[in-house]
């Protein structure tokens, strides 16, 4: 129970912070590809196309394979994240989902773009900076926040894959992923060393997804008009 605990707060820790990470990347990308369209859109669209054409965990697969076999690591720039830091697994995740949030987004983004208010602000020659950070993004960020939950969601259950194939969390550190796998050869004399967690892995992703629709219901205003009639 205290490794499954331990485990937990590593699981939670991964996928939170990479489901805000995945979020905020995709954000930024939907902004400038749906604001600035032409050729901005056709680069920012056709690289998240390639990252969508791999399946989600041969990606994730081939990515944890190739850092957790380099010797020192992840280097980026001056920073350095070791093989068994949480936060290879959470970066992993984060990127391998961007494209899974851009979509939606980018697609918000090019609706709210076309909207009379933000012609408006066009003709009084606003910058774009004021278009993107004071029209759009208000307009788009409950999209976001609504998709985030859902995002935990799903980035937990990743996190929990990759840790079962010992790609994912790096010993001794552990989580649900990990002790799943080591409760693998215990499940005919000790079966609750691998229920446990999964049950505690269901169990959150449920949570997760009714708070995802009720945030859904609470800032969708068709929702609402819905519930009324």
């Amino acid at each position: 129970m205290a490794r499954v605990l331990y485990g937990g707060r590593a699981s939670l820790t991964i996928g939170v912070i990479s489901a805000v990470l995945c979020t905020l990347i995709a954000l930024a990308l939907a902004l400038l590809a749906g604001f600035f369209r032409g050729f901005s859109d056709t680069l920012i669209s056709r690289t998240m196309d390639l990252i969508w054409a791999f399946p989600v965990y041969l990606l994730a697969i081939s990515l944890a394979t190739v850092l957790l076999t380099t010797p020192n690591g992840l280097k980026l720039g001056p920073i350095t994240i070791s093989p068994s830091s949480l936060w290879l697994p959470t970066l992993i995740i984060a990127v391998i989902y961007v494209p899974y949030v851009f979509r939606p987004l980018r697609g918000q983004v090019l609706s709210v773009r076309e909207k009379e208010y933000v012609e408006a602000a066009v003709s009084q020659g606003a910058s774009n900076l004021r278009l993107m950070f004071s029209d759009i993004l208000p307009n788009v960020i409950s999209t976001a926040i609504v998709l985030l939950p859902l995002m935990i969601a799903t980035t937990i259950l990743t996190e929990a894959a990759l840790s079962f194939l010992s790609i994912g969390v790096q010993p001794p550190k552990a989580s649900w992923g990990t002790v799943i796998g080591d409760g693998q050869d215990l499940l005919y004399t000790r079966p609750l060393v691998a229920i446990v967690p999964g049950i505690f892995i269901v169990l959150t992703v449920l949570a997760l997804n009714v708070l995802g629709d009720g945030v859904r219901d609470a800032l969708d205003p068709r929702a609402k008009v819905r519930v009324r009639d």
